[in-house]
């Protein structure tokens, strides 16, 4: 596994050594620059970021142990593993107090010093990914106080610590891709990969070579061997977005994973093992189908170990301000603004609406208007078509038609004010260019139509 994206620096007076560590961690594949005095690499340490210092104990300019405390100030994140010819318990000890990772003496064990740098290297991973997920939990966390929200998180609660596969139904926008990642963050395998497949995003023909991984003159244009996404994620979890768009020769395939724990790239005999969660998700209507038989009848009992269905937006309007009131601080702290205020009557407009994107579009929405209104967000910035959504009278008929003919409406509307183009259509509506894409063929809408008012 390549390292190039961690960068050490190398401080010795010794040329000798400093070559010799930069061989052996060269031929890792991390990045390496080398500096034979304090000043120097005080210098270069100001000029550029370094994941990880070897630094001696003993330098022509300053002590490597007091030299700790001007490395920390510089950069507080950078790890420091301290080498000595002439080292003592004591400096040991001393060097390990003030914030050095580890400590070893000349002559130089490749072994000892690989290990060393990669159990450095992995520890500030894991603390690097740690950060991440901690700004993920706050702007990504499950909002929410509404009954039918508190169901899915007691769900999510007793099924996280589990292995049970999980199955999430819901509208685009309302969360299933949060819930996949919830569960793995507080899951046993949350120190493994999460790898999210977006199974309507991957052309039909694609799909087998990204899931499984090919060798090398599989096909055409196979020129080296690539682990597939379901290697990747071994020891983790697979989430299988929009799993309904999965051809059926993938989807037997998928099924022979769960049923084994096995699989081969393309191209290649030989069966590997892995271990792997898996959660799936999909926004269709998964039993018609199966009825069609256009999904598998036993690939879904396999995955529909633990059924979670995502409400809509709609359905749980009594959140509402609290997503409003997360994604005004959340945009206002990207763009350095002092947080805006939104008034109780352009709030109460907001939870009249009837959110077709759901919460995407919802935080869509509330990022313009954050960036384009003034201090206090009113009434009059609120966009016209969430103003006027409701003043207009549903059509008559079943509730499908009245959900499609609605729908339809609000694409038309999207698509005159972006004079059809369907990126920023998208954009109004808060959901994907793909998801606009399939609505459009679905209820058949095309240029020459135009709203009845």
């Amino acid at each position: 596994m390549t390292q190039e994206k961690y960068r050490i620096l190398i401080v010795d007076d010794e040329k000798n050594i400093r070559r010799t560590l930069s061989m052996i961690l060269s031929e890792e594949g991390y990045y390496i620059e080398e500096a034979d005095t304090a000043k120097e690499a005080l210098d270069k340490l100001r000029k550029d970021d370094f994941d990880l210092i070897l630094l001696d104990l003993k330098l022509p300019d300053d002590d490597g142990v007091r030299l700790i405390d001007d490395i920390k100030s510089i950069s507080p994140s950078t790890y420091i593993i301290m080498i000595s010819g002439h080292g003592s318990i004591q400096n040991a000890v001393e060097a390990i107090k003030k914030g050095a990772y580890d400590f070893f003496e000349k002559p130089l064990d490749r072994e000892r010093i690989l290990i060393s740098v990669g159990h450095c290297i992995e520890k500030k991973r894991l603390v690097e990914e740690l950060a991440v997920l901690r700004e993920m939990n706050r702007d990504e966390e499950i909002i929410g106080k509404s009954d039918k929200i508190l169901e899915v998180l007691e769900i999510i609660k007793k099924v996280s610590s589990t292995n049970a596969r999980v199955f999430i139904t819901g509208e685009s926008g309302t969360g299933k891709e949060l819930v996949a990642k919830y569960i793995h963050q507080n899951s046993k395998r949350r120190q493994f990969p999460f790898i999210k497949v977006n199974c309507a995003a991957i052309p039909s023909e694609l799909i087998e070579s990204e899931l499984f991984g090919y060798e090398k003159g599989a096909f055409s244009g196979a020129n080296e061997s690539k682990k597939g996404l379901i290697e990747l994620a071994d020891k983790g979890t697979l989430f299988l977005d929009e799993i309904a768009d999965m051809s059926l020769a993938a989807q037997a395939k998928i099924l022979r994973v769960i049923q084994t724990g096995e699989f081969s790239r393309l191209g290649s005999e030989k069966f590997r093992s892995v271990d792997i969660r898996v959660i799936a998700a999909t926004n269709k209507d998964i039993k018609k189908l199966i009825s069609e038989e256009r999904f598998r009848e036993d690939l879904f009992y396999r995955l529909n170990v633990v059924s979670i269905n995502m409400p809509p937006l709609r359905e749980r309007s009594e959140d509402i301000p609290l997503f409003v009131d997360r994604f005004i601080e959340s945009v206002c702290r990207e763009n350095g603004l002092v947080k805006k205020r939104i008034t109780d009557r352009a709030l109460k407009r907001l939870m009249e609406y009837s959110w077709p994107g759901n919460v995407r579009e919802l935080k869509n929405v509330i990022e313009s208007l954050v960036i384009l209104s003034e201090d206090i967000i009113d009434e009059p910035d609120i966009p016209e078509y969430i103003l006027e959504g409701d003043d207009e009278p549903l059509p008559s008929g079943t509730l499908k038609k009245t959900k499609e003919d609605i729908e339809r409406r609000m694409i038309l509307d999207a698509l005159e004010k972006s004079d059809w183009i369907i990126a920023r259509a998208a954009r109004i509506l808060g959901i994907e260019r793909t998801t606009l894409h399939k609505r459009i063929n679905a209820l058949g809408i095309k240029r020459e139509k135009r709203i009845n008012n």
